[in-house]
């Protein structure tokens, strides 16, 4: 019993020692840093993304962007207006590309920290900040220019207003609901109504249960509601929807694009790919992981304390965790039965996950029964799981020249530069190329011949076998020493090179 009682001591003093959040705190911000290493575009519809602050910049399409070969961008613009402003500042496009999600991802880690701290204490915010940055999705995310961070905090905040709410037993004033008001306008300027399948499945959920829970310590659990009203709702979609109607009156193929492809589409098995009803499950467990296998085992343990009795632990439940765990399940249920999935967007239900960890661990009013030593192996195998992950995946990205495309893009634009070169790039599926060379269209072949011919052009960029065909009909035409570095393991992809006079 001693030497139980010495090691629960020790990991109590471990996981309370201010040196272990700091050492936590420096390894997250340094793996959202550099998981993403070498910087690159040329995959996860990063181009596209990027393509949108690109577009607004050079040709002031503020609303409406398209993609590298020129078809509709699919996405609300507000993530795009963050990365131009973040140009006009730095001047920098690979800073510009990434600042949105990589500051979205410290602030999630914050907001989280504080809000386990004030609720559960400082252990229950390292262990809540500990699975929100140890784990595969969230370093993979925090650098990659796409808009899941974003729209992972503006989520997460709309659901830490509420579960502030249901704590206090609170009565929603104006000034909450205009603040659900602005966050849910730009959730739905980042990515749409998307933001409804994350939020109103767990309210709906809750507000069924409200009258059924009897905590003994909360006899007014009525008076907790997770509803916000209804004008937050409407007004933002309405916004949204201003957007939407400017779209199809404007911009031609809109309505194919976004509308019915993009939108309707996600719903259909014929244009996205579908994936089983349980996709999101075993993704879950295995990018979640040690944290979801700590959650799994807390809530058996304490199922099994209770003799089996499901219904017995939810009456018991306090609201505030109630809301968690139907915020949390809500969406992954939801999400799970879109047919087109794809494991980034079911992202928003980790940092709920992770406040609904630490309260399964300190919800309890008995600290002898906290799992203290799994807390500790958890975090151990976290760091040295997603920390040699995240290691090895940035060394063999540049062992294997993941960023080839990218190097060879600033070279061209260097030599131009030096040269003062007038230059294009032959069309190419690479959607990448186009922003590595700073260019806002491709050419085609028969327009690229005419140009250069006609004297307009120095040099030009196209792939291994269009230059082939290209040489026969360029006066005066050389190829020059420039070449991308063939991608290891890319089979898809050929090289490119330069054309000069």
């Amino acid at each position: 019993m001693r030497d139980v009682s010495t090691s629960l001591d020790m990991t109590t003093d471990l996981l309370e020692d201010r040196r272990t959040f700091w050492i936590v705190a420096a390894l997250v911000v340094f793996l959202f840093a550099i998981a993403n290493l070498p910087w690159q575009l040329d995959d996860y519809d990063q181009a596209k993304q990027a393509f949108t602050s690109f577009e607004m910049v050079k040709q002031g399409h503020w609303f409406y962007q398209h993609t590298p070969h020129e078809r509709i961008a699919t996405k609300p613009p507000l993530v795009g207006w963050i990365s131009a402003a973040v140009f006009a500042v730095t001047r920098s496009w690979e800073i510009a590309w990434r600042f949105p999600s990589f500051v979205a991802a410290l602030v999630l880690a914050v907001v989280l920290f504080r809000a386990a701290n004030d609720a559960y204490g400082k252990v229950a915010a390292v262990i809540a900040v500990s699975a929100f940055g140890l784990n595969l999705l969230s370093p993979r995310l925090a650098t990659l220019v796409r808009t899941d961070m974003p729209l992972a905090l503006v989520i997460f905040l709309i659901g830490l207003l509420i579960w502030q709410r249901i704590r206090e037993r609170g009565e929603w004033k104006l000034r909450d609901q205009i603040y659900v008001f602005v966050l849910l306008t730009a959730a739905m300027l980042i990515k749409g109504p998307i933001v409804y399948a994350f939020l109103l499945p767990g309210i709906a959920l809750f507000q069924s249960r409200r009258g059924t829970a009897r905590p003994a310590d909360a006899p007014n659990t009525n008076s907790a509601s997770a509803w916000p009203g209804w004008w937050p709702w409407l007004a933002s979609l309405a916004i949204f929807l201003t957007w939407v109607a400017g779209g199809i009156r404007f911009q031609p193929g809109f309505y194919e694009e976004v509308v019915m492809r993009e939108f309707v589409g996600r719903f259909g098995e014929t244009i996205h790919r579908p994936q089983p009803l349980l996709f999101y499950i075993p993704h879950l467990l295995h990018k979640f992981a040690p944290w979801s296998v700590l959650m799994i085992a807390i809530a058996v343990v304490d199922l099994r304390s209770r003799d089996w009795r499901v219904r017995s632990m939810f009456r018991e439940m306090s609201p505030e965790i109630r809301w968690l765990l139907c915020w949390s399940m809500g969406g992954l249920i939801v999400m799970s039965l879109i047919p087109s999935k794809r494991v980034d967007r079911i992202f928003p239900v980790i940092p709920p996950f992770c406040l609904l960890l630490a309260a399964q661990i300190f919800a309890t009013e008995r600290p002898a029964r906290r799992p203290y030593l799994w807390m500790v192996a958890a975090l151990a195998l976290a760091v040295f799981f997603t920390g040699g992950y995240t290691g090895w995946k940035v060394i063999t990205g540049y062992g294997d020249r993941r960023n080839a495309l990218a190097l060879f893009g600033r070279d061209i634009r260097h030599e131009a530069e030096a040269h003062h070169w007038r230059y294009e790039v032959v069309s190419a599926k690479d959607e990448g190329l186009l922003l590595y060379l700073r260019k806002m269209h491709f050419v085609e072949r028969t327009d690229a011949i005419a140009e250069w011919n006609g004297g307009n052009l120095e040099a030009l960029v196209a792939s291994d076998e269009k230059a082939a065909v290209l040489m026969r009909d360029l006066k005066g035409a050389a190829l020059s020493r420039l070449q991308s570095a063939k991608r290891e393991g890319d089979q898809h992809s050929g090289g490119y090179v330069l054309i000069t006079r």
